[in-house]
């Protein structure tokens, strides 16, 4: 799929929001988004470091900060992505929502955060260097996942960055479970999909309901178009887990709200009955978790 011109500024506008919404360790106090900060900015030739400021203060009882998200530009080599990444860069997308980060969590070092054209369909978060990587072609991996399950082009493309939202939210989960040492019972990619879901759930409100609810139809598409058994030494859940797990994540949130998704079939009466107690005790870990680091 080539993307558009026509749809440039609906890329940049979700990668925005991908970004400012991992902004999501609120608290009744004020953060100070509205007030400016230098936050670093890399490139492929030189890493500038950290400035040390004010900001670095932190209050009593916290983690001492040491560390920024930093946003990394790097070199694109495809033709067609070339000109989505000139408008991420003039337009400092990427810088103002690490700045905004910055504002929100303390960290132990820096995490680097970066788009890309990687010659592979992925995200990743590598713990070598710690960053955070969204590939251009995830994107064009799941408008052509929406797409082939009938959904019309404008459709799709919502659907895309919805989906994008919840994987770059879970990558942002594992980025976080390895820069606090946070302790993990269980699959870690489990983990990082409950951080999404309790991000968009708890933070984001309905768009945030769109963001799980576009991943788990994605998940339920692949996991149909799946030709030959499933990879069963993956680290991740089969994809169909995963569809049952983010669904009972949207009910757990609001059984009353949500009813539709048991009464229309999508989720087991005798799963959905658990759905409620599993959504609290991920939002009640989640927040026990992160309070150490919060701003």
């Amino acid at each position: 799929m080539t993307i558009r011109k026509n749809t440039v500024n609906l890329v940049l506008a979700a990668t925005a929001l991908l970004l400012v919404t991992a902004c999501f360790c609120r608290s009744d106090k004020d953060f100070g988004f509205g007030n400016e900060s230098n936050s670093p900015v890399t490139n492929t030739a030189a890493a500038e470091p950290s400035p040390a400021s004010a900001d670095k203060k932190t209050a009593t009882g916290k983690k001492p900060d040491k560390g920024d998200f930093v946003v990394e530009h790097m070199e694109v080599s495809t033709p067609r992505y070339r000109e989505i990444d000139k408008q991420v860069r003039d337009e400092k997308i990427l810088i103002k929502a690490a700045e905004k980060l910055n504002r929100s969590l303390i960290l132990p070092h820096d995490i680097v955060l970066r788009t890309k054209d990687c010659k592979e369909t992925n995200a990743f978060y590598d713990s070598r260097d710690q960053s955070v990587t969204m590939c251009y072609e995830l994107m064009e991996d799941f408008y052509s996942t929406f797409r082939s399950a009938g959904n019309a082009d404008k459709e799709a493309y919502a659907k895309m960055f919805d989906a994008v939202k919840f994987v770059f939210l879970h990558e942002i989960g594992h980025a976080l479970i390895d820069a606090y040492k946070l302790p993990v019972a269980g699959h870690e990619e489990d983990a990082a999909d409950k951080c999404a879901a309790y991000i968009n759930l708890t933070e984001l409100g309905n768009d945030g309901v769109r963001s799980v609810m576009a991943a788990a139809e994605a998940f339920q598409i692949e996991s149909k178009q799946r030709s030959g058994k499933p990879n069963m030494a993956d680290e991740h859940l089969l994809q169909e887990q995963r569809f049952y797990n983010s669904i009972c994540m949207i009910y757990g949130s609001n059984p009353s709200k949500y009813e539709n998704i048991v009464t229309e079939g999508f989720l087991p009466k005798e799963r959905a009955a658990r759905c409620p107690g599993e959504f609290q005790r991920s939002v009640d870990s989640w927040v026990s978790l992160l309070d150490p680091w919060r701003k």
